[in-house]
C-alpha cells in the first residue's frame, strides 16, 4: 500500500476521487467507517442534487452517469427566485447551447450508489469498510493513518473526505471557518396539484426560506429552512398534517401538497478550510468547503475539486509532491471562494428581517433584471467551478 493514495471517507467526494484516480491507473485505498452494505445500497435521505452540465460530464467520464436509471434523472429547465410576497421574480434560463436545461435533478442516494458501483468494479480500488480512521500524520515523505482496529497504513498522499466537521482536518493542523446558523433545512418529496414544469423555485419569505425542486411530473422536493426549534416541531408532524402545513407555507402556489416521504432534517453549518493541503495530505468535498445549500452547488463544487486534484495527480511522478498540492490548493480556492462568499452574502441579505433588509432585497431583484447584472449573477449561481 506504500504507493496507494489513502482516501478517508466514501461519500460522494471520496468515491468520485477514487474512481478518477483508478481510471488513471493509480492505486487507491478507500477507508469508510460505514459498513459496505450501506455504501452499496444507500437509503433515500431526502436530498436532491441539482447537477450542473459540468458535473454531469464528470460523472459520465467516471462511468457513473450510465449507471443511473432513466427515471432517476429529472430535467431542470429554469429557476426563479422570489422575495417575500412580491410577484417580481429573478429568473434564470439556460444558454441556447445547453439543450434547454440548466441542469439535472438526481437524488443523492442514486448518485452515491452509481459511484459505488463504479468503484466496486475497479480492481485498483481497495475498499476498507466498517473501520474508522483514528489518527492521521503527515510528514514530508509520507502520509500515515491509524485505523480503529490498530492497523497503520502509509502512502504518498492522504486525502480527507470526511465531511465539513472533519476530524482529520483538525489532526492535520488545519483550521476552518465554521458558521453554525442555528437553522435547519427540512427536505422531502411531495405530490402537487399543479405541475412544476421543470422549474426550480425559491422564496425568501419572512421568517423562512422555501424551495421547490422539480422531479417527475407532479412530484417535487419541498425544502423548508427554519430556526432549529421550529424545524424540529415541523419534522415531528404526521404526513397528513405536514401536507396541509406545507400547502399553507407555500401559499397554495402549486395547489394542495401531499407528502410522499418523511421530512429529513439537516442542521445548517457552513465551513471553509484555512488550507486545502499540507505535506502529503489534501482536503476534498465538504472537508474543504461546506456550502450553504441555497445555491445548490455544494456537490458540484466538491465534484469539480476532486476532478481538479485527480487531473494533477494523473500527470505526477510523486503523488504527494508539495508543488502539486499547492497548485491544487490555489486552483480550488480561486474556484470556490467567490461562490462561497457570494452565497453567504445572499443568505445574509435575504434572511435579514429588518425593513432596510427588505428594501435592499427588493431593489436587488429589480437591479438584477438589468442585462449585465443578470449575466453576472447567472454566471455565478448557475455554474459550479
Amino acid at each position: 500500500m506504500l504507493n496507494s493514495v489513502l482516501i478517508c471517507g466514501a461519500g460522494p467526494a471520496g468515491l468520485a476521487l477514487a474512481n478518477d484516480l483508478a481510471l488513471a491507473g493509480i492505486d487507491v485505498v478507500l477507508i469508510e467507517k460505514s459498513e459496505e452494505r450501506s455504501l452499496a445500497e444507500p437509503v433515500f435521505d431526502g436530498r436532491e442534487i441539482a447537477l450542473t452540465h459540468k458535473s454531469t460530464a464528470i460523472l459520465r467520464r467516471l462511468g457513473a452517469w450510465e449507471r443511473l436509471a432513466a427515471d432517476a434523472v429529472h430535467p431542470l429547465t429554469r429557476a426563479k427566485v422570489y422575495n417575500g410576497h412580491s410577484p417580481l421574480a429573478l429568473a434564470f434560463t439556460p444558454d441556447a447551447n445547453k439543450g434547454g436545461q440548466l441542469g439535472s435533478m438526481v437524488s443523492n442516494c442514486d448518485i452515491r450508489r452509481a459511484l459505488f458501483d463504479c468503484a466496486a468494479a475497479r480492481s485498483n480500488i481497495k475498499l476498507m469498510a466498517g473501520v474508522s480512521v483514528d489518527h492521521v500524520i503527515s510528514t514530508p515523505t509520507e502520509g500515515r493513518i491509524t485505523l480503529g482496529n490498530g492497523q497503520t497504513l502509509s502512502g504518498p498522499l492522504v486525502v480527507a473526505a470526511d465531511s465539513r466537521f472533519s476530524t482529520l482536518r483538525s489532526q492535520l493542523g488545519i483550521a476552518a471557518r465554521m458558521h453554525r446558523l442555528r437553522k435547519s433545512m427540512l427536505v422531502g418529496r411531495v405530490r402537487l396539484d399543479k405541475d412544476h414544469c421543470g422549474i426550480a423555485t425559491e422564496w425568501f419569505d419572512h421568517g423562512q426560506t422555501l424551495a421547490l425542486l422539480p422531479l417527475a411530473p407532479g412530484v417535487a422536493s419541498a425544502v423548508v429552512t427554519l430556526p432549529d426549534g421550529q424545524a424540529a416541531a415541523l419534522a415531528d408532524m404526521d404526513r397528513r398534517a405536514l401536507g396541509t402545513e406545507l400547502t399553507r407555507r407555500f401559499h397554495r402556489r402549486f395547489g394542495a401538497m401531499e407528502m410522499l416521504t418523511p421530512l429529513h432534517r439537516y442542521p445548517l453549518t457552513t465551513s471553509y478550510a484555512g488550507r486545502f493541503a499540507v505535506a502529503r495530505a489534501a482536503l476534498v468535498g465538504d472537508a474543504a468547503v461546506g456550502m450553504h445549500p441555497v445555491t445548490a452547488h455544494g456537490f458540484n463544487l466538491g465534484l469539480s475539486g476532486t476532478a481538479r486534484l485527480a487531473g494533477l495527480l494523473r500527470r505526477a511522478g510523486d503523488l504527494g509532491e508539495a508543488s502539486l498540492l499547492k497548485r491544487y490548493e490555489i486552483g480550488h480556492r480561486v474556484a470556490t471562494w467567490p461562490l462561497y462568499a457570494a452565497t453567504n452574502a445572499i443568505v445574509g441579505l435575504y434572511t435579514d428581517e429588518r425593513m432596510t433588509g427588505r428594501i435592499a432585497r427588493h431593489m436587488g431583484i429589480r437591479a438584477a433584471h438589468v442585462t449585465p447584472a443578470r449575466r453576472m449573477i447567472s454566471r455565478l449561481l448557475m455554474q459550479a467551478a
